[in-house]
């Protein structure tokens, strides 16, 4: 197959997109198809397994998006058929007169709807929100989506939500987001007692009450990994909290270290408000980590409360500041918690994800 793969972040970015692409591209070409990407991004790619075509991510949206889209365009007019994980819209376009597959990863009406600030409320109230601004974010997003042959999503939660857009359930598949392959990793040495959270830094990702939650806790410290627009809000808001000493930024990393620092901690957290299924969680599962996650989206199908993880409510510092005291005060717990992670993620290997994903592109191009 020849494949043109739109993507909306690539590394050096950090997040689940920016695994997923460049880990699928290699696994495509390995397997003999030939794979381009366009992407948007701040820097040149750090991973080039395929040609890849970058939109500088500091041009005006309508300039940026538009170049997506015709990029993809010009590039889909010697490919077999469009695969994309975000800019669903630009696909749709670039996919004219070839078939579509789109990875949904979230609602990306409702995380337009947050970023233009025309909606504060839940992902599962913004579905049944009205309004002008509301109601053509919805219409843009369900109309490219409507265009996919196929649909792919992590999480049987987002499945149930995208049907209700007005997509074919026919055409919508669960494939959970891959484990990374058993392997030991060298852990990076952490002190005792050191959470880790991988993710962009985002609003979503509800990283100030994780830092509240990580000043009720003696002891503890924090290596958050990654980069986004909340950076600089973020090390304000640990130097007001008095975290200076017990958190560290160290931006986005290449993947193996991201896994080295998953590896070396005593528990990975994760603080979202809102989720679809986030890929650093079942990494940290992979290398042997239990995770203490707030209790929202897709998270529950893979993290089980008291099995290889706890779970909290959402935006609850209280809560998840007594998660983490537990997890890292009782040993017998974090001990059981640890042995029960890899194992829980041993069914959704890479190879038999992605050559389900390859057949569904296969199907959606015949």
């Amino acid at each position: 197959m020849r494949v043109v793969l739109l993507t909306g972040i690539w590394p050096p970015d950090v997040g689940g997109p920016a695994t997923h692409g460049p880990d699928f591209a290699r696994f495509l070409r390995d397997r003999g198809h030939d794979v381009r990407v366009v992407t948007m991004g701040d820097a040149e790619p750090t991973e080039r397994p395929v040609p890849v075509t970058t939109i500088a991510r500091g041009k005006p949206f309508v300039v940026r998006y538009p170049l997506v889209a015709t990029t993809g365009f010009r590039l889909a007019r010697s490919a077999d058929l469009v695969y994309a994980t975000a800019t669903y819209a630009a696909a749709a376009v670039a996919a004219t007169g070839r078939p579509l597959v789109a990875k949904l990863v979230s609602d990306p009406a409702y995380e337009r709807a947050r970023r233009y600030g025309v909606f504060t409320g839940s992902l599962e109230d913004f579905q049944q929100a009205s309004g002008a601004g509301v109601t053509t974010l919805k219409r843009l997003r369900s109309t490219a989506l409507r265009r996919a042959r196929r649909v792919v999503v992590p999480s049987r939660y987002l499945a149930d939500i995208a049907t209700g857009w007005g997509l074919d359930p026919s055409r919508v598949e669960v494939l959970v987001n891959p484990a990374p392959p058993p392997q030991t990793v060298e852990a990076e040495p952490l002190d005792p007692g050191t959470l880790v959270f991988v993710g962009r830094l985002t609003e979503q990702k509800g990283l100030p009450v994780l830092l509240e939650a990580l000043r009720r806790v003696d002891g503890a410290k924090l290596v958050l990994v990654g980069d986004g627009p909340e950076r600089e809000r973020l090390t304000s808001l640990a130097a007001q909290l008095d975290l200076d000493g017990r958190t560290k930024f160290t931006g986005s990393l290449p993947r193996d270290e991201v896994l080295r620092y998953l590896s070396g901690a005593t528990a990975a957290v994760l603080s979202s408000s809102w989720e679809n299924l986030p890929h650093s969680a079942v990494e940290a599962l992979a290398v042997g980590t239990p995770v203490v996650s707030t209790a929202v989206g897709g998270v529950p199908e893979v993290v089980h409360d008291r099995e290889n993880g706890l779970l909290v409510p959402p935006d609850d510092p209280e809560a998840l500041a007594a998660a983490l005291a537990e997890v890292l005060g009782d040993d017998e717990l974090r001990a059981r918690l640890a042995a029960a992670a890899q194992p829980s993620v041993a069914a959704i290997g890479r190879d038999a994800v992605y050559m389900r994903l390859e057949t569904i592109l296969r199907e959606a191009s015949a």
